[in-house]
């Protein structure tokens, strides 16, 4: 069933409420498809990482001081949150009919009060605020309160709602936990209409993975491929474990980034439909993936000799540091991301007791920088066109186009400057018999990177130009042709 479809169930007509009967609307997983306490703790450790420190302290306030911590710090743009549109388009149905609508949630008070006057349809907020956490019970209670002696009608999502449901006039369930579908069921609360608005959590999970960018990984085997030892087993089994260490921990930073990315994220024409920017994952669900991968990693590391060991946790402390601090530093940003590419060839080097010529090291810091450089530019490049300025924190402005495209394109030709200089070195001629063949790769790398920025140029490149090379219907062809032109200087 499309999710967009709103899906009704067979007993809506015989418990369907009366339109004087006030309608409640829970807001976490239900209005809102995500968890907007979580959301805002990871804006605000993105803010202030420092912040995280703090968390425990004031989660010993409770829960209701807790959310007030938070939401003094942090406010959630409800312009961008993601909403579930089939009950959001029920309840405008409902309000223009002149039925009386609140929005009842645990979240703090701030917040729902921002996210009704946004929407413009609900009467009044009862949420958490002064001192008291209104989940469950308690919430039940504060409407009951807020309305006695009058029955109510209540749509929720989770388990604490189950005791609003079953006192509710009317039971309405949105996006719901299968746990609290059969719990209803069980105790035969009849529920008049159920508000779908969800993908695959599985295909949503492997998108959050980002397996897609795993290819990336793929240079943990260029060492072994530049050593002429490519079919080596115990080799090819080290560097297929080292790949999988770097692929589970690249995704559990992914997925960092993206949870501490989510408020940005919704801001931008594209990154919106990443899935905890979309809501179709929790920031909880993150977390604990996040967990899993980074335990998949450092138990297949046992396998791995130390120096390998060192290089992961070094990818792994820079994409940190990377992810709450350098991003947002103009130029320390690709010159951060153009190490990681080089970090991953020396962990492959170490994985298999490879050496790495040093030639090599220093061609793939120009080449990566200038990968990196261009990821930057086609971002500005779609800001400029689409008349817009930078709102994600990177540190550039529209106007320092110009000056990245030069900084990109000389990087990119030192790379081929460098590759130039090595295939004359007494290394080269140890390592082939004809290396004078090595001279047709050159003006094929001038070629695949001059086509590179050409296309950015014209606004034709993705953003990630890894994803590019991907996708490009002739890079495959390119790599190809290298391969046979090392194949023939052997």
């Amino acid at each position: 069933m499309d999710p967009k479809v709103l899906k009704m169930s067979t007993s809506m007509t015989a418990t369907a409420a009366k339109p004087s009967t006030p309608l409640c609307v829970d807001l976490d997983g239900t209005l809102v498809k995500s968890d907007t306490l979580v959301d805002s703790i990871f804006a605000l450790v993105r803010q202030n990482p420092l912040a995280a420190f703090k968390l425990p302290a004031w989660l010993l306030r409770g829960k209701a001081g807790f959310k007030e911590e938070i939401g003094k710090r942090i406010l959630l743009s409800a312009e961008t949150l993601p909403y579930n549109q089939p009950l959001l388009e029920y309840i405008r149905a409902e309000y223009a009919a002149g039925r009386r609508i609140y929005l009842a949630t645990a979240s703090e008070e701030r917040l729902a009060d921002s996210i009704a006057k946004y929407l413009g349809l609900f009467s009044g907020v009862i949420a958490t605020g002064g001192g008291k956490n209104l989940a469950g019970q308690a919430k039940l209670e504060a409407i009951q309160n807020h309305f006695p002696e009058q029955e109510f009608a209540y749509i929720g999502n989770a388990s604490p709602d189950k005791v609003l449901l079953k006192n509710a006039e009317v039971a309405m369930l949105a996006n719901p936990s299968a746990g609290l579908a059969a719990s209803l069921q069980r105790q035969g609360v009849s529920v008049a209409q159920v508000f779908e608005d969800r993908g695959s959590k599985f295909k949503a999970l492997i998108r959050a993975m980002r397996i897609s960018q795993w290819p990336k990984n793929v240079l943990i085997f260029v060492p072994m491929l530049l050593a002429h030892i490519l079919f080596s087993k115990e080799k090819l089994l080290a560097a297929g474990i080292a790949f999988l260490c770097f692929s589970c921990t690249a995704s559990a930073t992914y997925i960092l980034n993206d949870l501490l990315d989510v408020e940005a994220d919704r801001r931008h024409a594209r990154k919106r439909n990443r899935p905890f920017a979309a809501g179709e994952l929790s920031g909880k669900a993150g977390a604990a993936l996040m967990v899993v991968l980074l335990a998949i990693a450092a138990g297949l590391t046992r396998l791995e000799p130390p120096r390998f060991v060192l290089c992961l946790g070094l990818y792994f402390v820079t994409t940190l540091a990377y992810s709450f601090v350098l991003k947002k530093i103009a130029l320390v940003d690709v010159l951060t991301l153009a190490g990681l590419y080089t970090i991953r060839l020396i962990a492959g080097a170490a994985a298999t007791n490879v050496p790495l010529s040093p030639w090599f090291q220093t061609f793939s810091l120009f080449f990566f920088l200038s990968l990196a450089v261009v990821k930057r530019y086609s971002e500005l490049h779609n800001l400029r066109q689409s008349g817009t300025t930078p709102k994600n924190g990177r540190g550039y402005q529209v106007d320092d186009i110009e000056q990245l495209r030069s900084f990109g394109t000389a990087s990119g030709y030192a790379a081929v400057v460098v590759f130039s200089l090595y295939i004359n070195t007494p290394e080269t001629a140890k390592l082939y018999s004809h290396p004078h063949w090595l001279w047709l790769m050159a003006p094929l790398l001038i070629y695949w990177i001059s086509r590179i920025w050409l296309l950015a140029h014209r606004g034709e490149l993705d953003e990630d130009p890894v994803v590019f090379a991907l996708t490009d219907r002739w890079s495959p062809l390119f790599a190809l042709i290298a391969l046979i032109v090392m194949r023939g200087a052997l």
